[in-house]
């Protein structure tokens, strides 16, 4: 198993900006395809944004794409998700998860597909 640690959410105005990170441990990180939820209180966990093992493909939830960037950098373990132009709408608390991804291009996007969960990190944004 990959233990999954996230970092890097707070509190912040509308139109501003964070980076969350989340650093893997455990596996050989370039292993594992990564990707980002995120959930409110009384919803179902959503995506937000995957990216593969190699780092070539990525992919976004619609209300995200345009404001978020995820990347990953496999010497350093860690796969960030850089987040402009934050709107209220982004408040939640947000996940990293893993899977051990066959074929190096491919990301996942289900929720179902991922047994590696990190514990996540809030992020609250004001109107």
């Amino acid at each position: 198993q990959v233990q999954l640690v996230e970092s890097g959410g707070g509190l912040v105005q509308a139109g501003g900006s964070l980076r969350l990170s989340c650093a893997a441990s455990g596996r050989t990180f370039s292993d594992y395809a990564m990707g980002w939820f995120r959930q409110t209180p009384g919803k179902e966990r959503q995506f937000v944004a995957a990216i593969s093992r190699s780092g070539g493909t990525t992919y976004y939830a619609d209300s995200v794409k345009g404001r978020f960037t995820i990347s990953r950098d496999n010497a350093k373990n860690t796969v960030y998700l850089q987040m402009n132009n934050l709107k209220p709408e982004d408040t939640a608390a947000y996940y990293c998860a893993a899977r051990n991804g066959v074929v190096s291009s491919i990301v996942y996007v289900r929720r179902d597909v991922y047994p590696n969960w990190g514990q996540g990190t809030q992020v609250t944004v004001s109107s």
